[in-house]
């Protein structure tokens, strides 16, 4: 008997891990839990949604949206996740605002319900709707954003919410709140308003909150809600959301910013190394691939950086750990999309696409100006080597993302786009200002 007992134990395990491996590891392919997907550049390695689409045909459902949000949709499993903000209430007298470019903003004089929601995606059924927040918010933000442009992140226990300076919120995947964190009002330059995404890793949620006071990086505990640390950052105002990098010696929280691109140690906060190199106004998050990091801006001036992070530590600028710069045809608003070892990127938010490899800066191809869309705001995704790029418009543009780009389809939907799409198995999940689609093939 005692000499069985290993083989029946060992037995016993093979049985566990049997029973269990659904749960462990059939959730994966129908997941885009995160901003930027399940790389964390824009790609899945799993999906394969539709081509071709329209109102007319591909669409497995439609749903009429409440309140605006321009943060991309989330999913886990048959949930998808999504944050909004719903005016309500007695129109105020507009608030007089001086600050330069204050024509842009949108006046925003009634009060806002905060809400988090959550539907089915296999029928787009709302499970629930949860308000996390009620107020007038104290500023209105640009004309083309929203009060709920941080895209939302699951851990497949708990979706986490953040509304900048007016809230942190952890759910549980029934709706009900678990925890609220707290924030100082945050003021954006010019008042265009907030709209950093964050990051989870390892039970860590990472907020990048620069603005035009004291801008300041924090980490909070994603089962407790309490602040793990805090640093000062010398940066005004930003856009950019964190980046995990995962290495040896352990994580680094990446954030791009106007004087500095900075990794920070995600345990103590400690700044690992630093370089410069990008412009004002920061909104594009960076991408890396093994030890390659691509951070890029472009409004007053345009760059792009390529950072070698092997071994990186102190200010890096200048020195061999920049493989490559360029201030040719950057983007500004749109982020970057990495697939096999190159990075894609629209110019400031217009029609015009550039490849470049990572190691070496070359551009073997391009660029080129992309047939029927314009003005993009959302941030280019790839599965099966295709690649999608949607406009403000409705216009998803479909293409082949070989050495020869070969331009699939051009489809349009009866909405604006301002959100990234997320892929998952089968389906493409698009917010638009006031539906929200999943695109999916008619015959599935």
């Amino acid at each position: 008997m005692r000499r069985d007992l290993p083989r029946l134990l060992l037995l016993l395990a093979l049985v566990t891990l049997t029973c269990n491996f659904p749960q462990l590891f059939a959730s994966e392919p129908d997941t885009w839990s995160r901003w930027r997907g399940p790389l964390r550049t824009g790609e899945s390695p799993t999906a394969d949604p539709p081509i071709k689409w329209s109102e007319e045909s591909n669409v497995r459902w439609k749903k009429k949206l409440p309140g605006l949000g321009h943060s991309s949709p989330v999913v886990w499993g048959d949930r998808i996740f999504l944050t909004s903000a719903i005016p309500y209430g007695r129109i105020l007298p507009p608030v007089p605002v001086t600050a330069p470019g204050a024509h842009d903003n949108l006046d925003v004089t009634q009060k806002h319900r905060f809400v988090v929601l959550c539907y089915r995606r296999s029928t787009g059924d709302l499970l629930w709707q949860k308000t996390v927040n009620d107020l007038l918010p104290h500023e209105g933000g640009h004309y083309t954003g929203s009060l709920a442009s941080a895209s939302p992140v699951t851990d497949g226990k708990h979706v986490y919410a953040w509304f900048g300076s007016h809230g942190l919120f952890a759910l549980d995947f029934d709706g009900e709140v678990v925890w609220e964190h707290k924030l100082p009002k945050l003021q954006s330059k010019h008042a265009h308003g907030e709209g950093a995404s964050f990051a989870l890793e390892d039970g860590i949620l990472v907020l990048n909150c620069d603005h035009e006071h004291q801008s300041f990086i924090r980490t909070v505990n994603a089962e407790t809600g309490k602040t793990i640390w805090e640093k000062e950052r010398d940066e005004v105002t930003s856009w950019a959301s964190p980046l995990i990098v995962n290495r040896n010696e352990g994580a680094l929280a990446v954030v791009a910013g106007t004087d500095r691109i900075r990794a920070y140690d995600l345990k103590n906060g400690e700044v690992v190394w630093s370089c410069g190199g990008l412009s004002a106004n920061v909104v594009a998050t960076p991408v890396a691939s093994g030890d390659i990091l691509i951070a890029a801006s472009s409004y007053d001036t345009r760059a792009m950086v390529a950072i070698n992070m092997k071994g990186a530590k102190g200010d890096l600028t200048g020195t061999d750990h920049v493989l490559w710069t360029t201030t040719q045809r950057t983007p500004y608003v749109p982020s970057m999309l990495l697939v096999n070892d190159h990075v894609w990127f629209l110019r400031h938010y217009q029609n015009i696409l550039s490849r470049r490899n990572i190691k070496t800066g070359e551009e073997s191809i391009g660029p080129f100006r992309l047939p029927g869309v314009t003005n993009m705001y959302a941030s280019p995704v790839s599965a099966e080597g295709r690649i999608y790029i949607t406009d403000l418009d409705g216009r998803t543009l479909v293409f082949k993302a070989g050495a020869e780009p070969a331009f699939l389809a051009l489809n349009r939907l009866d909405d604006r786009f301002a959100a990234t799409p997320a892929l998952v198995g089968g389906d493409l999940v698009l917010r638009g200002h006031e539906y929200l689609y999943c695109i999916a093939d008619d015959k599935d």
